[in-house]
């Protein structure tokens, strides 16, 4: 989505107020968790909902 809206993470960063380091956790998939204020934030400076920028993956699946 950062892509999409032409934006950089640093950008985001600002916009939302989340350090780089945090929405680089969130980037690269390797986040535990996420509080919805934050993922609310998210969507909202790209102009998105949460199922763009999330997707489920079963612990099943991660092992393998």
């Amino acid at each position: 989505m950062l892509a999409k809206r032409k934006m950089k993470l640093g950008e985001l960063s600002e916009i939302v107020g989340v350090t780089n380091a945090n929405l680089s956790v969130l980037k690269t998939g390797k986040a535990k968790a996420i509080r919805f204020s934050t993922l609310e934030a998210i969507c909202q400076a790209l102009d998105c909902q949460p199922g763009d920028i999330l997707e489920f993956v079963n612990d099943d699946e991660k092992d393998g």
